[in-house]
Formats: structure tokens, C-alpha cells, sequence
């Protein structure tokens, strides 16, 4: 097996801007690479990204399209990319009525 030095990953057009910005921190690459041993293009991750301390759970299908080994360690690289939209609505409804959607930016 050989580790990755890099893996991409999508996430679809509709996740909203808090979204993407959870996505990006260090500590949710450093879980990434944590969790998920081995690693194949095609691989679909439900993954959990943190709206906030009264918001409701967003759980995202994050999809692997590109990698160049089989397994994630931490130096590997993790990059995203966007897909088409699957429908997905999340936010912080608990908090504001309007809640943050990819097409409000927030």
C-alpha cells in the first residue's frame, strides 16, 4: 500500500458558504486523513461539519475523484473540488429563519 500525497474531493454546489468554510480549516483536513484509511476514486463520505453551537446537524456527501495512492496519512494533501447540487439543505435554522444556502453566500 502507498500513502497518498494527495487526495481531491467534492462537495456539492449547494453546501453553503459556513459550509465550504468548515470544510477548509486545518483541523477538518486532520480529520479527514484520520478517519478514512484507505481510499478509492468513486469513495462517498457522510460526513458531519459543525453549524454551530444551536444549529442543526449538516451531514455531507463528500465524493473522492481523484487520489494518488491507496492510503491518507497526515501529510497527505486533501484538496476539493465542487459537483452538481444534490439537493442538500442545512444551516442554522434553529438560529435564523433564513439560515445560510450556497446562494445567499453564508
Amino acid at each position: 500500500m502507498s500513502t497518498a500525497t494527495r487526495v481531491v474531493v467534492s462537495y456539492p454546489a449547494d453546501l453553503s458558504g459556513w459550509g465550504r468554510q468548515q470544510l477548509d480549516t486545518t483541523h477538518f483536513r486532520g480529520y479527514l486523513r484520520r478517519v478514512h484509511d484507505d481510499v478509492e476514486v468513486g469513495d462517498v463520505w457522510e460526513e458531519f461539519l459543525d453549524v454551530g453551537c444551536c444549529g442543526n446537524s449538516l451531514d455531507v456527501p463528500l465524493r473522492v475523484e481523484e487520489v494518488d495512492g491507496d492510503v491518507l496519512g497526515e501529510e497527505t494533501d486533501v484538496d476539493y473540488v465542487e459537483r452538481e447540487a444534490c439537493g442538500l439543505e442545512g444551516g442554522w435554522q434553529v438560529q435564523s429563519e433564513a439560515g445560510p444556502t450556497a446562494s445567499s453566500g453564508r
